[in-house]
């Protein structure tokens, strides 16, 4: 039997692409949320889960910065996918035929130019893959789908125009999520190593600017740094941040070193190899 990578969406979305490419031999399961793929993980119903958690166009993916760090996971890969759209209807429809098309917010917006050019109304729906299955359901030629290429595949709908996005550029990161073991050693990662971790300052005056001191007098740099409100009288801000390097490395164990000086609480979230995206490297 196969062993499992749980996602959030309908079959043919991107993050049903995202776990295909990166683990072709696993058994990719659809969630409806996810907390759900979380649970999966968790249960040990499935192996892992692929997370989107940043886009390149959208910025940050709606509540992850909350969820992630409360579901006792941890990170363990990362996964970059750049982001296609097409757009798809029932077979014999054409462009010039229809009248709307449906898909998640962010397709719609980051599709603009060809909505505008064609004169389509566009329709909001939950899932740009969860589009493409209902204009199958409805037949009906006049209302078509924005949605990644594998979505034609699964539920029979004709490609009318291909990779129709407003920007090529366009690009998801995605977490690989196990359940948690003890950190990788140095050793285990030999290349270039990401680490992303949670933390909360101290109550004091520039507590932020002397945390974040120590990783530019050792050098190490940070890709990703973003705040966020913890409860619900505005008081306190936790920062979940990705900085190059393994805690091993002196450079990042010094920084952390420091960063713990001026805070109440940091957690790591994950130890992991760089994706080739990230370094530049052409994958195999």
């Amino acid at each position: 039997m196969a062993s499992k990578i749980a996602y959030q969406g309908e079959p043919g979305a991107n993050s049903n692409i995202a776990c295909q490419q990166m683990f072709p031999d696993m058994e990719s399961v659809p969630c409806a949320s996810f907390e759900d793929a979380f649970e999966l993980v968790a249960g040990g119903e499935a192996e892992l889960a692929m997370i989107p958690i940043e886009n390149s166009i959208a910025g940050r993916v709606a509540d992850i910065h909350i969820l992630l760090p409360q579901s006792n996971l941890q990170i363990v890969g990362e996964f970059f996918l750049p982001i296609h759209f097409d757009l798809l209807g029932i077979p014999g429809s054409t462009i010039e035929g229809a009248t709307e098309v449906h898909s998640h917010i962010h397709a719609l917006g980051q599709c603009r130019k060809l909505i505008r050019d064609h004169g389509l109304k566009p329709v909001i729906a939950g899932d740009t893959a969860g589009s493409a299955r209902e204009v199958a359901e409805w037949n009906d030629p006049r209302k078509l789908s924005l949605a990644p290429p594998l979505a034609a595949q699964i539920y029979g709908l004709d490609v009318l125009a291909s990779r129709v996005e407003d920007d090529p550029s366009n690009t998801t990161r995605f977490v690989v999520l196990a359940r948690e073991t003890a950190l990788p050693d140095r050793d285990e990662l030999p290349g270039p190593a990401v680490t992303s971790f949670v933390f909360r300052v101290r109550n004091v005056p520039s507590a932020l600017y002397k945390a974040l001191g120590g990783f530019a007098t050792n050098g190490v740099n940070m890709t990703r740094l973003e705040s966020y409100m913890v409860g619900d009288e505005f008081a306190a801000t936790m920062f979940m941040a990705d900085v190059e390097g393994h805690p091993e490395d002196l450079p990042l164990k010094l920084a952390l070193e420091e960063l713990d000086f001026f805070t109440t609480e940091v957690r790591i979230l994950g130890v992991y190899a760089a994706a080739d995206h990230r370094v530049g490297r052409t994958p195999a």
